[in-house]
Formats: C-alpha cells, sequence, structure tokens
C-alpha cells in the first residue's frame, strides 16, 4: 500500500514541475479557502491544502466503508428516536459536560412541547482509518461518526481532477483514468432539496446557519449553488441574526426576515465556542420550529462519542435495528475497541490501564470538528488528574489505530514543499430524509480522503493539519 508512487517520489525535480502544475490546477477547479489573515474576504484566496499524489487505498476497504453507510444512516436515525436510549446513555455525562448538558435540555424541552418537526433531514460522515495488523494486512476501523455540519463535501468534488493530471503530468495516464470521479456536494444538494420539497411550501428557502468566521465558505457555495440550480432560494445566516430577526407564528413556522424557512442546515454549532447566552436561545428558538432542522437536537446528541463507545457493548446494536442481523453484522465490523470511564469498577480498571499503557490508547471528549482528542503522555497526564473525579465520564477511551505510513507531499500555501510520511482517514457521507415514520431518501453520497503527516496525531482540514485527498484504488 506505501509503494504507489515509489518511482517517481523521491525525484525532486519531477515534483517540483507537477506541484507548480498542481497548484495552479486547484485554483482553476475552484478547489479554493479564504486566508487566515482575511478570513472574511472572498476577493483575497488560497487552495485548500491538498496532497501532491493521490493516496493508495484498499480496494476493498474502500467498497465496505461505502457498504455500510446506509446501514450507518439507519442506525442515527433510529438512536434520534429513541429518547430512553439517549436519556440513559447520556446520564453521566451531561452531570459533568456541560456542553452536551445543553444541547439535552433543549431535546427535553422540545419534546416535552410536542415536535412541530415532521420531516428529518440527516447528512453525516462516517470517518475510518486503516488499521495495520502485525500480518501486514489492513482492516477497516470507524474513527467516529460526524452528525453536524460534516464539511468539504464540495471542495472534495474538485480533488479528483487535480491528481489526474498530475499523474498525466508524471506520464501515468493509465493510472490517472482509473481515479473516481466524486461529487458529495451535489448528493448533499441532493437531499436538502428532498427535505425542502416535503416541507412543501415553494416559497420557503433553505437558511445556512453559519459561522462568524467563514474561511470554508466556497465548501458551503457548492452545495448552496447546486440548491439555486435547482431554483431554491438559499440565505445564510448566523446565530445571532437568528436571535435578533428569527421569529414563530402560532403553527410554529420559522421566519427571517419576514421569509419562511423550510430548512435550517446547520455549519455552525457543533462546539462550545458556537454558543452566548442569545446564541442558546436562537438554538431553542430553531428547535422549537416546523422546518426542518440538517441535524435536530436529537441528532447531533447522536453522534456523541458518549453514544458512539455504548454502541460497541454486546447487544445495543439489536435493540436499536431489531430484524437487521445483516446491517448489524456490517456496522459491527467496522468497530475500534471502546471503552467507557463511568465510575465504578469497570472504569477503574480501564483508567488504570490507560495510564499505564498511554500509547495504546485515544482520549475522546464529547466534541467536533478536530484537534481535540488526547494521546500519549498527554492522555496519561489527563487521565492521572480526573482518575478519581466524576469527570473522566465526560470522555470515551478508544483503541488506538495504527495505519500505514506512505510518502506523499502535503501542498499548504506558502510553505516549501517537502516529502512527509503520511497516514490517510476515509469518510463516507451519507444522506437520509424521514417524513414521519417513512424514510423516503437513504444513500451514501460520496467519500472524502484526507491526509496528514504523522507527527499529527489529531485534527481535520479546517484545523489545519489535514489536507485533501483522492483515494487511488488497489
Amino acid at each position: 500500500m506505501a509503494a504507489a508512487w515509489q518511482d517517481v517520489v523521491r525525484d525532486a525535480a519531477a515534483m517540483r514541475d507537477a506541484a507548480a502544475v498542481a497548484v495552479d490546477a486547484a485554483l482553476l477547479a475552484g478547489g479554493l479557502m479564504r486566508t487566515r489573515e482575511q478570513p472574511h474576504a472572498s476577493d483575497v484566496v488560497n487552495y485548500a491544502p491538498f496532497t501532491l499524489l493521490p493516496s493508495a487505498v484498499p480496494r476493498d476497504l474502500f467498497e465496505q466503508a461505502y457498504a455500510v453507510q446506509q446501514d450507518f444512516n439507519l442506525l442515527v436515525d433510529a438512536i434520534s428516536q429513541n429518547k430512553e436510549f439517549l436519556e440513559q446513555i447520556l446520564a453521566s455525562t451531561i452531570k459533568v459536560d456541560d456542553f452536551t448538558a445543553r444541547l439535552y435540555q433543549i431535546y427535553m424541552q422540545v419534546l416535552e412541547e410536542g415536535l412541530a418537526q415532521t420531516v428529518f433531514l440527516g447528512i453525516n460522515r462516517s470517518d475510518y482509518m486503516f488499521d495495520c495488523k502485525l500480518d501486514g494486512t489492513a482492516a477497516l476501523r470507524q474513527i467516529e461518526i460526524n452528525t453536524i455540519a460534516a464539511s468539504f463535501g464540495g471542495l472534495t468534488s474538485r480533488t479528483a481532477d487535480v491528481h489526474k493530471l498530475v499523474l498525466k503530468v508524471l506520464g501515468k495516464t493509465e493510472e490517472a483514468s482509473r481515479l473516481l470521479s466524486n461529487n458529495p456536494g451535489k448528493r448533499l444538494a441532493l437531499g436538502i432539496a428532498k427535505a425542502w420539497e416535503l416541507y412543501g411550501s415553494q416559497r420557503a428557502v433553505v437558511m445556512f446557519l453559519v459561522e462568524e468566521v467563514q474561511r470554508n465558505i466556497f465548501d458551503q457555495r457548492c452545495v448552496e449553488n447546486e440548491l439555486w440550480n435547482r431554483n431554491i432560494r438559499v440565505i445564510r445566516r448566523r446565530f445571532r441574526d437568528v436571535f435578533e430577526q428569527g421569529s414563530l407564528d402560532a403553527s410554529r413556522r420559522l421566519y427571517m426576515d419576514g421569509q419562511e424557512v423550510a430548512v435550517v442546515y446547520y455549519r455552525d454549532g457543533y462546539v462550545p465556542q458556537s454558543y452566548n447566552q442569545q446564541n442558546w436561545e436562537a438554538r431553542l428558538l430553531l428547535e422549537r420550529s416546523r422546518a426542518v432542522k440538517c441535524p435536530n437536537v436529537a441528532t447531533q446528541l447522536a453522534g456523541t462519542k458518549k453514544v458512539q463507545q455504548e454502541l460497541s457493548r454486546p447487544g445495543t446494536l439489536e435493540k436499536l435495528l431489531p430484524g437487521r442481523p445483516e446491517a448489524i453484522a456490517r456496522i459491527r465490523a467496522t468497530f475500534a475497541g471502546l471503552y467507557s470511564l463511568d465510575e465504578g469498577e469497570e472504569g477503574d480498571r480501564i483508567a488504570a490501564t490507560a495510564i499505564a499503557n498511554p500509547d495504546r490508547f485515544v482520549l475522546k471528549p464529547q466534541r467536533e470538528g478536530g484537534g481535540n482528542n488526547l494521546y500519549g503522555e498527554e492522555l496519561r497526564e489527563v487521565l492521572e488528574k480526573i482518575k478519581d473525579s466524576p469527570e473522566r465520564t465526560s470522555y470515551i477511551l478508544m483503541d488506538k489505530i495504527k495505519p500505514q505510513p506512505a510518502l506523499n507531499y502535503l501542498l499548504r500555501a506558502h510553505s516549501p514543499l517537502q516529502v512527509s510520511e503520511c497516514v490517510s482517514e476515509l469518510g463516507i457521507f451519507g444522506v437520509y430524509v424521514r417524513q414521519g415514520q417513512e424514510l423516503v431518501l437513504n444513500q451514501a453520497a460520496g467519500h472524502l480522503l484526507r491526509t496528514k503527516a504523522i507527527e499529527h496525531a489529531d485534527g481535520g482540514v479546517a484545523a489545519g493539519v489535514a489536507v485533501l485527498d483522492t483515494p487511488y484504488l488497489v
């Protein structure tokens, strides 16, 4: 797997020439991000970071990841509808994690009031790494499932064509022809359009709920423009706009600036820093409304690390997906070892094991967005500090996945061109739409490959660590 391009990867002159072509191709293709220096301006942009060469991915594991995505869509949807399960699983976490507790509070308030929402839209991304076993074979292991603001479905569609050109420049025309085309942004827009249609008002708009700082705006525009192409109006608003201008009518229809909102697509709201008191009030207003939320708060809670850990317990999947043994087997085959740090004998034992062997594990808080996980000495220090405190229940522990590194070049603006040992993470996008109890859409919606140098343990593209990539199936 590591040797896909060994004949050229050490040829400095060839790599320099290919990089010059690649950067211009990325800019031409629209693989863009705003700059850190001017994050609010689209008149000064640069290319989103990417690999010079596409990375080798085992074909069988790639196909396995696609084959299980509809099952994960069903599972997320089932969890979001299971009040007893969420109540039981998050009971310990909400005592010590204020962010999860606030989301849970909104969830309970909306349930008590009675759901106005009748159409449900899920856009998620299940992320995997390829665990290298002692015999040299690799296994697909799930890192996490993102149920809110899963990004880069737009920009990743630009990367394959850039890599095709690079391979041709390097004299690898046949290999270039084998790269898969991939357009998750289009499929995500299809899901949003379906939810908008089922909401049932031609005049209503889709609202992208966006961050104050929007460096990754072009990724969102890819999805947004697909909706405009279907004559669906899109508005972009922040939490503060919702607080100041949002309102509900007697039927709990949501209005922004006098425009009825059919779908709220969250590209913000996944970290505590997204919220102050008025933003929490805005979130509650949105959740109380009839508008289709993507995700609604129940689906966001379904994506928490604590739920992920609980799913690995024997018998849990069977309760959530009764009568679906094949789906359960496909899901379970992707799980890495996951362990609870709840108070009690089991949690004590797991904490002690991790403190003694910190390099075997990853410590994960209930957070999205990359850059939050703890490894090695840092993991040991944190666990030593919280091992006798209820605070440890806000984390889960996972077996550390050990992928096989490969050589590649990570192209970033204003960075020198140098070869790095890299590992990759594969994400599969999923989209589902449910009306009442009827699932009207359930699809895998494309893939995202991100690659980073091995010295970085954690972090995604938006966090500035990983870069966009294209799978070369082997």
